[in-house]
């Protein structure tokens, strides 16, 4: 029995990624907002209640991706002397999410994915992230790894779909 709280640590390679468009940030927002719903806060209840049924539906017909949350970091960056074109979004599916904290809890730490959409110092957009399959890589267990390969595709699809 452990009477004191143990820290460990490790070091892990993650991979990151930069996608980078001639469209307007304006553009680029809206392609990716367009093509990935909010999430759609009614599965969560269902996975709580064990509603397979409804699971099952989300599950054949809902959204591979949806957007948890955006923030607008541009506007932190008033007080520094301006406000710029700057969006960190919250990514993933509760169900795919699912798939590896059953095996993993602490990939919940990575899901959702993080992304950032920003305007960069030549006009350009810009996605930047870390590869899921790098994140989830970590755990060192494959059926957590290989739903990061999912997300690696699922992820890059979308956001080159916004970007294109």
């Amino acid at each position: 029995m452990m009477t004191k709280a143990e820290v460990t640590s490790k070091t892990v390679a993650i991979k990151h990624i930069k996608i980078r468009s001639a469209k307007t940030f304006a553009e680029v927002r809206e392609q990716l907002e367009a093509a990935l719903p909010e999430l759609d806060a009614q599965i969560v209840e269902h996975l709580s209640r064990n509603d397979e049924q409804a699971v099952k539906v989300y599950q054949d017909a809902g959204a591979k991706l949806s957007i948890f949350l955006a923030r607008d970091h541009g506007a932190l960056l008033q007080i520094a002397g301006g406000r710029r074109n700057a969006i960190q979004y919250e990514i993933g599916n509760p169900l795919t999410a699912s798939k590896m904290t059953r095996h993993c809890l602490a990939a919940a730490l990575y899901a959702p994915l993080r992304v950032v959409l920003f305007e960069d110092e030549d006009g350009s957009s810009v996605f930047e992230y870390d590869q899921p399959s790098s994140l989830f890589g970590q755990f060192d267990d494959e059926r957590v790894t290989e739903v990061g390969r999912y997300l690696d595709a699922a992820l890059e699809a979308a956001l080159l779909q916004a970007a294109d």
